[in-house]
């Protein structure tokens, strides 16, 4: 039986199971042996998206300061999108997959290169391996943010079936890692420890040790300080998953009236455009910049002003001048002895070495 059949009947099996208390552990035990099924697709889908025959196109180098990719249904514009942002030429026809292989192109905002990746379009099973499903998805892991694009005639539709595509593939859209600590020892058992004021929503001690049973985990230090629920300790056991930020990009608004656009606008995360008629694609790189959560630091010359016109980019969780010196070069970093931070976002302009708060 091969693992697409196993996961078939796990499926099914969870679907048949109804869900209450005497059946938590029961349904724990059969995502977390969901879970590890789909880590070997995972893993054969990463493999796979690098190179060989059958898979070019897909090996795209990674350039600029982040990485945006194009995720959506057939036919959905993202070609068009990626032409009028980047004024790259992917191929835009009226009929379906006119992309079969990953377009890279580039924009530049607010001092940064941002790499934009049009991506085939996915069909429902891409997860699965389906048409070139897990190529696509495994691009979107080396992804800073993710935009996906919907058409505005049947937006909630395609957004459950492409979330649902991306979950099964490890890929946590618009979350924050759970903070559990996990930290396997050599012996002393299972330590499961909860951090006051927190519950577990959807499982008890007991499901969980069955499913650190299933992983063969028999000592380990488990710490739990937040509201879990199972899935949360499954992603923590497996430490593959990627949490992305994501964009809904409602495409072809000059389809809709604007009491539809009023209904839509319920949706999070989301912004309305029109890439055939460009409306609104100043918004959607303006909500790209937030949620990219990106650094722009000045460097100031010794004798001379900043140089204002080409700014260092870094993410936002890299904020350490170590960070800074490496993006410059990594012989920075030896010769480095202080650094003066100065600007409107700084807390306390003075001397530091290797750790601040802000730029």
């Amino acid at each position: 039986m091969t693992a697409l059949q196993k996961i078939a009947e796990i499926e099914a099996e969870m679907a048949r199971t109804q869900k209450n208390k005497a059946t938590n552990a029961h349904l724990g035990l059969l995502k977390a042996k969901l879970a590890k099924l789909r880590a070997t697709i995972v893993s054969e889908g990463t493999r796979g998206s690098g190179g060989g025959g059958g898979q070019q196109g897909f090996e795209v180098s990674k350039t600029g300061d982040a990485r945006v990719g194009l995720i959506g249904f057939p036919s959905v514009g993202k070609s068009t999108l990626l032409n009028k942002m980047t004024g790259s030429s992917s191929e835009v026809a009226s009929y379906e997959f006119t992309t079969l292989t990953c377009v890279p192109g580039v924009f530049n905002y607010k001092g940064a290169k941002i790499q934009l990746l049009d991506l085939p379009g996915i069909i429902e099973g891409a997860k699965d391996g389906k048409g070139r499903g897990k190529q696509v998805i495994s691009v979107a892991y080396s992804c800073s943010l993710i935009l996906i694009v919907l058409d505005v005639m049947k937006p909630i539709l395609h957004k459950r079936k492409i979330e649902y595509e991306l979950e099964g593939f490890g890929i946590r859209l618009n979350k924050s890692p759970p903070n559990i600590l996990f930290k396997k020892r050599e012996k002393g058992g299972i330590a499961l420890n909860m951090a006051p004021g927190c519950e577990l929503q959807d499982c008890d001690e007991d499901s969980i040790m069955q499913v650190l049973k299933e992983y063969r985990i028999s000592n380990a230090q488990v710490s739990i300080r937040c509201n879990a629920t199972m899935d949360d300790i499954i992603d923590t056991l497996e430490g593959n998953r990627k949490y992305c930020p994501a964009i809904y990009v409602m495409n072809k608004i000059d389809q809709i009236t604007i009491e539809e656009l009023d209904i839509i606008a319920e949706v999070p995360h989301h912004v309305p455009i029109c890439a055939h008629h460009e409306w609104n694609l100043d918004g959607l790189v303006e909500m790209m910049w937030r949620y990219m959560s990106l650094l722009r630091i000045y460097t100031k010359p010794r004798g001379q002003i900043p140089d204002y016109t080409a700014p260092v980019i870094l993410p936002a969780e890299k904020n350490k001048i170590e960070d800074f010196c490496l993006r410059i070069h990594k012989s920075l970093l030896g010769q480095f002895k202080v650094a003066l931070v100065w600007g409107m976002s700084v807390q306390h302009a003075r001397l530091r070495r290797f750790c601040f708060r802000t730029f």
